[in-house]
């Protein structure tokens, strides 16, 4: 079992990471913005599943498979950004003025489903499970896999918090839009660019 002060330090190298700028600190506050606290809550649980998801594939070995084929991180990541461009248009496409778009349940599962597959079609979200789970395992503590999962649960909790936290923030914003039709557009129009400079992003990234 993982011992206290590496879990210590681990939470602590977690936080760390999470307050930095990021895309999915992005992704999470435009959702927030545009569709309210329930998109937020939404996406926060989309990319929650998604580590539980990519947790499981670390301790099982299969990351690292996928990591060593060298097509693989590019094969992702294109894939990923044509995801992104989608979802952009969609977004422009989406939304009446004044029409809170995840009021329903389709919605709300598209919403998850997406943020879900946004993080699983990252290839750096695939190597940091790769790089970063590892170097807080010792090997003299147990079984590495579990001593993995253990780690990736944590993380887990963690992030989906600190994104729940982000989401409420962005839904902060939108209410101050609410009733507003002219700024209402907006909301779509910050959705589209943020996921379209990740999809640009991800484009343009350099293979580790």
């Amino acid at each position: 079992m993982i011992d206290f002060q590496t879990l210590s330090l681990f939470c602590g190298a977690v936080m760390l990471l999470l307050i930095t700028p990021g895309p999915n600190m992005a992704f999470v506050m435009s959702h927030g913005f545009t569709y309210g606290w329930r998109g937020g809550l939404t996406v926060s649980l989309g990319i929650g599943a998604a580590d539980i998801v990519l947790t499981i594939l670390t301790a099982t070995g299969v990351t690292g498979l996928v990591a060593a084929w060298p097509p693989s991180f590019d094969i992702i990541r294109y894939v990923g950004a044509v995801y992104l461009l989608w979802m952009a248009w969609k977004a422009l496409q989406g939304g009446k003025p004044g029409k809170n778009v995840i009021d329903n349940k389709v919605s709300l599962r598209t919403v998850f489903v997406r943020s879900m597959l946004n993080s699983l079609l990252n290839p750096k979200a695939l190597l940091f499970f790769i790089v970063f789970l590892p170097q807080f395992v010792t090997p003299s503590n147990g079984m590495i896999a579990q001593q993995l999962i253990v780690l990736g649960l944590v993380l887990t909790i963690i992030a989906f918090v600190f994104h729940a936290l982000l989401g409420a923030f962005g839904s902060t914003i939108n209410r101050w839009f609410a009733g507003k039709e002219r700024l209402g557009k907006l909301q779509h129009r910050v959705l589209a660019a943020v996921l379209t400079l990740m999809a640009v992003r991800l484009m343009v990234m350099s293979r580790p």
